[in-house]
């Protein structure tokens, strides 16, 4: 039967055909596809076969109303234009009729040339037409950046096809919002020079930063374990020092008096770590490595995790089981000492931010262009930014809905941020994430390439590697955009009669282990090259200030001296998130003792 009007279509063979496949439809659905049968020249038999392909992609065996409307405008209609597309290259005559089909095509064909003239051309200040590639947002906000405006650097609509604003993320009511600060904060401005006067901005000690790519892949169990035992070894001496230890015991040799045990915590199977599961795997010098289950009962308080290096005193009378008495804690390494070739002592604003850039229902990054126009209104000296730039887990590059290459979409991220905040001066430091889908998922991270760097912009644009050891002024900052809270956090045991929170905790491990990823084995998403790990991804020093970003909630805590920071997200799902600020100098040397660096600090609501 050939299509014909709606007369010519019979409800009831539709309903026969669609519960032959397992498919049922409401009532007023059933009109719907009466007049869909003409309207897109189909028989009874066709739909039905576009709507068995449209269930089996969308698993929806219910067909509804709303349910019919997607299926006719995201799945029927360029189907049947494919088809057609198709036909018309096989035959150049042109058809006699126009139909649905046939104008949306052309209506398509004219918004792709549109596009294309509009990313040759400048639109002119008189002109009344909105700009294709420009989203719907009031331009008065846009206009404290001096330089030319993001939203015309970056045009989300020429790569995804659908670059709506969040209505959630415009809505929000709570901008500039303080949610929590640290230090003397009362009567704060918040503003900057700009990066100028003698500021330097440099990895601490050159030799410990990843400089560019390298290959990963193919180690070898024996390199991993080489690595581990070193870890073991160093740290072993340290805490034999510190604690005037006389030496270590084997785990495996019974004695019937207090022995002192060094080694790795682990857990005895493949599932989480508890307090029945702790395994300590002994040292290769004095245990060759051998392991043997640890009783924690005598223990008033610990904090374990898989990876942790400690020593412990108890008793191993059998040399089956030991049986722990005492746990040593680990100590940090000191804090850098400045010199004069680390810059003058002048009180410095940094602003952190990290990434998602854009909330997870679009790409038209605002999260980022209201950045932008905080950095262009405060002109803090420098402006840390770390991924992910573009997101992995979006649910549009998750589908793979954008039409322009990955590359592509961050280089124009980049020439947004770096065009935006040309004329406050400010330095920015890029540092990538393990979730930037357009770069090397391995740890530790190389630092991105942007070979089309304006030369008037390489002495405020610094490139690094995630984690990085960054000096600036003299003053020491940690920075690492993976979510070590939260791998910790899973893993961490405890038993504490204090009040201790689980951030001090986990931050106290990372420093006085003296690495920027302590846990092992690592987080299944962590693809870790351990090689580079043992160079790259160790402290050098305690740094004077950590940043840590997560997604578990902000805070500023105090850990030892060092300033710890989690300016959370700035884009969460579909709201707005925070960014950090704080004031850095350089203290004066005195006899007084160390006096932190960080005067001030404060998480703000974007």
């Amino acid at each position: 039967m050939g299509p014909g009007g709606s007369g010519s279509v019979s409800a009831e063979r539709l309903a026969s055909e669609l519960q032959m496949f397992g498919l049922d439809c409401e009532e007023a659905a059933y009109e719907k596809l009466v007049e869909l049968c003409p309207l897109y020249r189909q028989t009874e038999d066709e739909l039905v076969a576009e709507l068995v392909a449209f269930s089996s992609n969308t698993g929806k065996v219910f067909l509804t109303l709303e349910n019919l409307s997607s299926f006719e405008n995201e799945f029927l209609t360029k189907r049947i234009a494919k088809a057609r597309h198709s036909a018309t290259k096989k035959d150049n005559s042109h058809p006699g009729t126009w139909d649905i089909v046939s104008i949306q095509e052309l209506i398509e064909v004219e918004a792709k040339e549109e596009t294309l003239l509009n990313s040759y051309t400048t639109p002119s200040k008189g002109s009344q037409k909105r700009s294709v590639s420009t989203p719907e947002t009031p331009q008065s906000k846009r206009n404290v950046v001096a330089a030319r405006s993001p939203h015309l650097l970056f045009s989300p609509s020429s790569f995804s096809p659908s670059a709506t604003p969040s209505q959630k993320y415009s809505s929000r009511s709570s901008r500039g919002e303080v949610v929590t600060s640290f230090g003397s904060t009362q009567g704060m401005s918040w503003s900057g020079k700009g990066g100028g006067g003698g500021l330097r901005v440099k990895v601490m000690d050159g030799a410990r930063g990843v400089t560019g790519t390298y290959k990963s892949m193919f180690q070898k169990l024996t390199d991993v374990r080489e690595v581990l035992t070193c870890k073991i070894e160093e740290l072993g001496c340290e805490l034999k020092e510190v604690y005037k230890i006389e030496a270590f015991s084997s785990v495996s040799v019974p004695a019937q008096e207090p022995v002192t045990l060094l080694g790795q915590i682990g857990c005895d199977s493949n599932g989480k770590l508890n307090s029945k599961s702790v395994i300590l795997e002994g040292d290769r010098e004095h245990s060759l490595g051998m392991q043997i289950p640890v009783d924690l009962s005598e223990l008033k308080e610990y904090s374990l995790f898989p990876g942790q290096v400690v020593v412990m005193e108890g008793t191993n009378t059998t040399g089956k089981r030991f049986i722990a008495t005492k746990l040593y804690e680990g100590v940090p390494l000191p804090f850098h000492q400045p010199t004069e070739e680390d810059g003058d002592s002048d009180q410095r604003m940094v602003l952190v931010a990290c990434g998602p850039y854009t909330t997870s229902d679009s790409v038209t990054y605002d999260p980022m262009i209201d950045l932008i126009s905080v950095i262009a209104r405060d002109q803090p000296d420098v402006c840390i930014l770390l991924g992910p730039f573009l997101d992995a887990k979006h649910e549009q590059i998750e589908n793979c809905q954008l039409t322009t290459s990955f590359e592509e979409v961050f280089r124009r991220c980049l020439r947004t941020i770096i065009e935006g905040t040309r004329s406050s001066g400010t330095h920015l430091v890029f540092i990538p994430s393990l979730r930037d889908v357009h770069h090397q998922p391995v740890y530790p991270q190389p630092p991105f390439s942007f070979p089309d760097l304006p030369k008037e912009d390489k002495q405020r644009v610094h490139f690094m590697s995630d984690p990085c050891t960054l000096s600036i002024n003299g003053v020491i900052l940690g920075l690492t955009s993976t979510d070590l809270l939260f791998h910790m956090g899973a893993e961490e045991i405890s038993s504490s009669s204090s009040t201790s929170d689980r951030f001090s905790r986990i931050l106290k491990h990372i420093l006085t282990q003296r690495s920027y990823y302590p846990l092992y084995p690592p987080f299944d998403e962590m693809s870790i090259d351990y090689e580079h790990f043992y160079s790259y991804a160790q402290l050098p020093v305690t740094p004077d200030v950590f940043i840590i970003p997560s997604d578990l909630r902000y805070f500023v805590k105090d850990i030892l001296g060092c300033v710890c920071m989690n300016p959370g997200r700035l884009a969460k799902g579909q709201v707005g998130g925070t960014f950090g600020r704080l004031y850095i100098s350089r203290p004066a040397a005195d006899d007084s003792g160390r006096k932190g660096p960080c005067t001030a600090a404060q998480v703000v609501k974007i």
